[in-house]
């Protein structure tokens, strides 16, 4: 009988928690100290699904536990495969409403490419998951559960934080995910496997930047600022240029990457005068530009792109020594672009 049905409050996940509140939570269950590095194990490296497969616990302990506790692992609803191989996992949430996972397999590398919220306040101009409204913030459970549940999860070598939501609006959580992928009591993951994409806050960006090593990823998509707060109404509050001079007060290393996010609109940002900006803008950064193809979608008044005009704005942002590639599309058959398969999923319940 579930918790509901019997009318008991709802157990507490331990799945998403970090060692410092794993620790916490067994202390005030008066149990061993070194039981929170024992479930932290069960958790993240041997993978179980229930408190009672923690056999190195003894059973009135795991008892204990599990009068509060439940492992609390969400399966997902629905899956849809590319004919590239990419697949599109649908994640039920709170509400009604749903998150996206995407998993992008690539010769030896499966990049699983997760959701921060449900929904997003950024009210982006060219991305469908704004304008479904902010529908709340994901946990750091949440946010892990969609590695840890799709069906290639053993196989990740990359994560990128580019699905539902901005990052750094959930920022607390957000880096407790990342605690949870990269410390050795949890994943074990390379900070420099992880890619974290953000339209640019930047008190958020300071406490990225200082609290975690992982990538990071910045939505440029034009260097005017006129156009981008047309695009991305946060620019108003963030400019691109404060947000570059923030960077260049920080020191990368050489293994830490830094990237900008460019959907290219044919014909709109593109021009001669676009290139001379970026080219001003990034001027001594070490970093790359990606390209990414703009596919119209229904209700978004924006061109799609000119294949012929992509390459040559590559070429030349190349030439004038801005390391520029374009990103492959993957999965348009699936709607894998961010928002597009929930978006159709909330429609349909509500039809």
């Amino acid at each position: 009988m579930s918790n509901i049905t019997s009318g008991k409050a709802p157990l507490d996940k331990l799945f998403g928690k970090t060692m410092e509140e794993l620790t916490e939570l067994i202390l005030e269950q008066n149990l061993p100290k070194f039981t929170a590095k024992q479930i932290a194990d069960w958790l993240y490296k041997k993978g179980i699904t229930s408190v009672d497969e923690m056999t190195n616990i003894s059973k009135k302990n795991r008892e204990l536990i599990a009068e509060k506790f439940e492992v609390g692992l969400q399966a997902y609803t629905k899956v849809q495969k590319s004919v590239d191989g990419t697949k599109k996992y649908l994640f039920p949430i709170r509400g009604g409403k749903f998150i996206e996972t995407a998993m992008i397999p690539d010769k030896e590398r499966v990049t699983v490419c997760v959701s921060s919220q449900v929904g997003c306040k950024m009210d982006c101009m060219f991305c469908l998951t704004g304008k479904q409204g902010f529908n709340g913030q994901l946990t750091a459970g949440e946010i892990v559960n969609q590695i840890r549940m799709i069906d290639e999860h053993v196989e990740v070598t990359n994560i990128v934080y580019m699905g539902m939501g901005e990052p750094f609006d959930n920022l607390d959580e957000v880096l407790k995910s990342i605690e949870i992928l990269t410390s050795d009591w949890g994943y074990g993951m390379s900070p420099h496997r992880i890619t974290v994409s953000t339209i640019g806050m930047i008190p958020s960006l300071k406490r990225f930047l200082n609290e975690s090593n992982c990538n990071l990823a910045l939505s440029l998509h034009t260097p005017f600022d006129s156009e981008r707060e047309k695009l991305m109404p946060l620019q108003k509050a963030f400019p691109i240029q404060k947000i570059i001079d923030e960077l260049r007060t920080f020191d990368f290393g050489r293994q830490r990457k830094l990237s900008f996010e460019y959907i290219v609109f044919g014909g709109m940002n593109d021009t001669p005068a676009h290139l001379k900006e970026i080219l001003r803008l990034l001027n001594g950064l070490r970093c790359r530009l990606n390209l990414i193809r703009f596919h119209t979608i229904q209700g978004v008044d924006l061109p799609a792109t000119d294949e012929n005009r992509l390459q040559d704005f590559k070429d030349r942002l190349n030439k004038k020594g801005i390391l520029t590639t374009i990103r492959a599309s993957r999965g348009k058959d699936i709607y894998a672009a961010c928002g597009l398969l929930s978006t159709k999923e909330i429609k349909m319940k509500e039809s």
